[in-house]
């Protein structure tokens, strides 16, 4: 499936280091993007909302 993410906002977690090499997220009304911040013009995965947050809920629980 191809998204037009464009017009999308994405932002790096405040955790991540100035310069450091980090995933870049942007939500939009219908899905979650993630993309490698090295490479803004390369693939982005595409997830659903709610696989998105139980992805966060998984992490946050074995963290």
């Amino acid at each position: 499936m191809s998204r037009d993410l464009s017009g999308a906002s994405w932002y790096k977690s405040s955790y991540s280091q100035a310069g450091g090499d980090c995933v870049e997220v942007a939500h939009l009304a219908d899905v979650v993007g993630v993309r490698d911040s090295k490479d803004a013009a390369g693939p982005v995965l595409v997830f659903a909302p709610t696989a998105w947050d139980a992805f966060l809920r998984g992490v946050a629980a074995n963290s």
